[in-house]
């Protein structure tokens, strides 16, 4: 159990999906200037990373490995993760109209978020079991979302400061991404604690 836990809390603080290993960098510098847009785009990726790994895991074991195809790993993950998003798209434009129009065009985005085929692709990499696989990939899907929730109340913060104005728009975004990613490094050592 305590390996589950240190999964979890080394995907959600020291591997960072979007501040340590900078996947996903595209939601998160586009969809993290409100909170409610931010909340609702890394619950949606958290969910699709969820149910990525949940399909991939069997298929990658019992069909691709069985039978030596494992070069297709790619594409496959792909068509399964663009497949999800169809259906959560569907899901949002029906049942939550207003989150479904502030997403915009990164919820299509999703499909080629590059976290979420980075998680699948890791979880295989790393020869995780199932079990493990869905605990590294909530972690990374936690992880990715309070970055998204931080950065966004960040940059809300932003709106209301005094910024030089050669500073203002993309410089500054990327500078208080920077500052973000590195608040994440305080954590390594409370997380290699728990695991010693």
């Amino acid at each position: 159990m305590k390996w589950y836990l240190s999964l979890v809390l080394a995907a959600i603080l020291t591997n960072n999906f979007v501040l340590s290993k900078f996947l996903g960098i595209c939601p998160f510098l586009g969809v993290s200037k409100q909170l409610k847009t931010a909340s609702g785009m890394g619950i949606a990726v958290t969910f699709v990373m969820l149910m990525a790994t949940a399909v991939t895991f069997p298929i990658n074991k019992y069909l691709l490995e069985q039978f030596n195809l494992e070069y297709l790993q790619t594409i496959v993950f792909i068509l399964v993760i663009a497949a999800l998003v169809q259906l959560i798209e569907i899901a949002l434009k029906k049942y939550m109209p207003p989150l479904y129009n502030a997403l915009g065009i990164y919820l299509p985005l999703i499909t080629t978020n590059c976290a979420v085929l980075g998680v699948v692709v890791l979880n295989v990499e790393e020869g995780y079991n199932f079990a493990g696989a869905l605990a590294n990939t909530f972690g990374a899907g936690i992880g990715f979302l309070l970055a998204m929730v931080m950065f966004a109340g960040v940059r809300e913060r932003m709106e209301s400061s005094d910024i030089p104005e050669r500073l203002k728009g993309l410089p500054i975004t990327l500078v208080a991404a920077s500052l973000t990613s590195m608040s994440f490094l305080g954590f390594t050592g409370v997380v290699e604690g728990m695991l010693g």
